[in-house]
């Protein structure tokens, strides 16, 4: 297949570029030529954001499928998708398990209620697009995600406390329960829908197989940088006591959040390759300790309010 990904030089896209051209698939990447394409693999540079440089850029291209990665509003995936109306096979969209309605009965079904106010309705409103459209389409919502190469402070957030032999400190009382998915099981389940023709009109929930507390995630992040978890110092605390402004104190959102993969597992012939630790450990390992972020200087001063210092 000849495939276009927008985006595919940061993070999904890298995992997924990987993957598309290692099974034998032409892919062309659409960004602003930031960051340089992956050998062999052609690069069309312009602003998604810009209906008019899409059409002018994209109009006369042929592909069988499209990856539209960094979608956040219907007014950026619109464009995209009246140009391939008609001339695609498949049309896969990253959406975000971050549009569900919280609920009382975790874990989230694709079926669930969604939430109107959600930091990521634009992207609910772009699913609600492309099913009323006639696109062969596939939304995926993945949950948090982690892994080498990852731009967001989640994993990193622990690692940079654990190798300082700082405490951790932890809202709540640690008992919220989360979910990490590994980037490369993301980037294998968004392989895995073209050509299956059950994927086609369908949401997909994707993420790691196993939920974790809030303790039990600073543990597997120390067990994954070679401590050991009885050793870490964790510090419980109310968020409601505090002003943090702007600031952010913990890298995930303080309550239940998880998603159920199973229609994944059964739609797709996939499941996530990576377990908590062992994706952990890669994360450390490949990028964390790779990067020399371990060395560089990290602002506590967040840490250092919660803990009164």
């Amino acid at each position: 297949m000849r495939i276009l990904i927008i985006g595919g030089t940061r993070f999904i896209g890298i995992y997924l570029t990987e993957l598309l051209v290692k099974a034998g698939h032409e892919v062309v990447l659409f960004n602003r030529g930031n960051h340089p394409a992956p050998e062999g693999v052609q690069q069309i540079q312009g602003d998604r954001k810009d209906p008019a440089q899409l059409k002018e850029k994209l109009s006369d291209e042929s592909f069988d499928a499209v990856f539209d990665n960094n979608g956040r509003e219907l007014a950026h995936t619109q464009p995209l998708a009246e140009i391939f109306a008609g001339k695609v096979k498949h049309f896969v969209y990253v959406s975000s398990a971050g549009v569900y309605l919280p609920t009382s009965q975790p874990p989230h079904k694709e079926g669930d209620a969604v939430d109107p106010n959600s930091r990521h309705k634009g992207k609910h409103e772009t699913e609600a697009y492309l099913a009323a459209s006639d696109l062969p389409w596939t939304s995926i919502r993945p949950t948090y995600i982690y892994g080498s190469k990852n731009y967001n402070d989640l994993e990193a957030w622990f690692f940079d406390r654990i190798v300082r032999d700082r405490p951790i400190p932890i809202p709540g009382n640690g008992q919220f329960i989360t979910q990490f998915g590994h980037c490369y099981d993301l980037a294998a389940a968004m392989a895995a829908v073209l050509g299956n023709e059950k994927a086609i009109g369908q949401i997909y929930n994707i993420s790691g197989d196993r939920f974790v507390t809030f303790t039990g995630l600073a543990q597997a992040c120390a067990e994954a940088a070679g401590k050991n978890p009885d050793n870490v110092e964790l510090v419980y605390y109310d968020p409601a006591e505090f002003s943090f402004g702007k600031r952010k104190a913990f890298p995930v959102r303080s309550q239940h959040f998880m998603a159920d993969i199973s229609k994944a597992l059964n739609d797709l012939d996939w499941a996530p390759k990576y377990d908590l630790i062992s994706g952990l450990k890669e994360s450390f390992e490949n990028d964390y300790l790779v990067s020399g972020r371990d060395k560089t200087d990290i602002d506590f001063s967040t840490d250092d309010q919660i803990l009164g210092n």
